[in-house]
């Protein structure tokens, strides 16, 4: 939160200004360390601000850049709480700002790191959360804190390059509905008439196409575009509820080359998970069950779960694996095989972690190539069709005269 200040500087001078912090005490000790004597001191009004709080959430990037420059100021013997303020007063981000200030009062009330940074489980996951305490307890949170923001910054490389895949499509789409409309409204009405006086028998496919876009013309066009908005909007709370995730996951799963993609990020997540977690020193059961809620994936997250029960009862990740060939291929479940027998798990995962993200780049790389071309010729066998049912009648009765 920010507070307005009148103060007074060494020379009696007079200083106004605002301050981020996590409280009224806060600020005020914020503006005594940097040696002002606080004679007024008030919190900003929120209401003007209000309207930007969709737009004021934390990303992936800023935790990820969080981390890095935790972990540098960590190492360079900055004491804890004056490294969180420091990131803090430098974050533009006003939501993001005002929880690290809020956790460093935490910090320097007597709280340990994890459970500081615990009372925000929607910006920090039950991962980072973990790594942080496993730090505290081996004495080595500097050592975590480069893990954990090396792995933030990979899973956000990663994550993104995906995401501007499937980005692609949906932009070929935006451009197919509005060359339809600019279509529809400057060049159809113009062919249509010319083709009513004509009087020439018309195809099917034309007289569809000149219902159509009449159509988009009217009323209908109203109509059609709040059907797309709605048909969006449903999509993105189904996607959301637990019976879409599902839905849409297995589908994702089933889907001939966008399958195996999918599959390599999600082996990918799972062995960087949990090889990262098991050099932090997390039990195996609970650097488990903290995987199944990153993969991403509620297919794999409900065998991940399974495979908590099995190691509980004495059985070893690999031997349960092995049954879900579709999911976790036998090379990899032979290297983690080949880990457990030989007490070294988290070597074996890291070594999968380094093939499966070559591999995963490889794929998303090879998708774009392929996509590209595709999707023009959607878009031009779209808008050529389009005009030329229009186009082809007009000859024919202009060769007719």
């Amino acid at each position: 939160m920010r507070f307005t200040y009148q103060a007074r500087t060494k020379t009696g001078g007079v200083k106004i200004g605002s301050i981020d912090a996590s409280s009224k005490p806060s600020a005020a000790e914020l503006l005594r360390r940097e040696g002002l004597f606080v004679t007024a001191l008030k919190r900003e009004d929120e209401n003007s601000r209000k309207k930007f709080k969709l737009f004021d959430g934390v990303s992936a990037k800023d935790i990820a850049l969080f981390s890095r420059q935790l972990s540098v100021m960590f190492k360079a013997n900055v004491s804890l709480v004056e490294a969180l303020r420091t990131i803090g007063s430098q974050t533009s981000n006003a939501s993001f700002r005002e929880k690290i200030l809020k956790i460093s009062q935490d910090v320097e009330g007597g709280s340990t790191m994890s459970a500081a940074f615990a009372k925000f489980p929607d910006i920090f996951s039950a991962f980072f959360v973990s790594m942080l305490k496993a730090g505290e307890v081996s004495g080595n949170l500097s050592e975590q804190l480069f893990y954990l923001s090396e792995y933030l910054e990979k899973q956000y490389y990663l994550t993104g390059k995906v995401r501007g895949a499937m980005v692609y499509p949906g932009v070929i789409l935006a451009v197919v509905i509005t060359v339809m409309f600019l279509l529809s409204y400057f060049v159809m009405p113009n062919l249509t008439s010319m083709l009513q006086a004509s009087n020439t028998a018309l195809p099917p496919v034309t007289e569809f196409v000149i219902g159509f876009t009449s159509m988009l013309r009217g009323p209908g066009g109203i109509l059609f575009i709040l059907a797309l908005i709605a048909a969006v909007v449903l999509f993105l709370r189904y996607s959301r509820s637990e019976g879409g995730k599902k839905a849409i996951d297995r589908l994702i799963l089933k889907i001939p080359g966008v399958r195996g993609m999918f599959c390599m990020l999600y082996l990918d997540r799972f062995a960087d998970n949990l090889s990262t977690l098991i050099v932090g020193g997390i039990p195996i059961t609970q650097a488990l069950e903290i995987t199944s809620t990153i993969v991403g994936n509620v297919v794999y997250r409900d065998v991940i779960m399974r495979t908590v029960d099995g190691v509980r009862r004495g059985q070893t990740i690999s031997s349960i694996l092995f049954n879900y060939p579709d999911l976790f291929p036998p090379t990899f479940t032979q290297m983690i095989l080949v880990g457990e027998q030989t007490g070294s798990l988290d070597k074996s995962l890291l070594t999968m972690v380094s093939f499966y993200e070559k591999e995963t780049d490889r794929a998303i790389d090879t998708m774009l190539t392929l996509l590209e071309p595709a999707m023009i010729i959607v878009l031009g066998i779209i808008v050529g069709g389009l005009v030329g049912s229009v186009m082809i009648p007009l000859y024919q009765s202009m060769g007719n005269m």
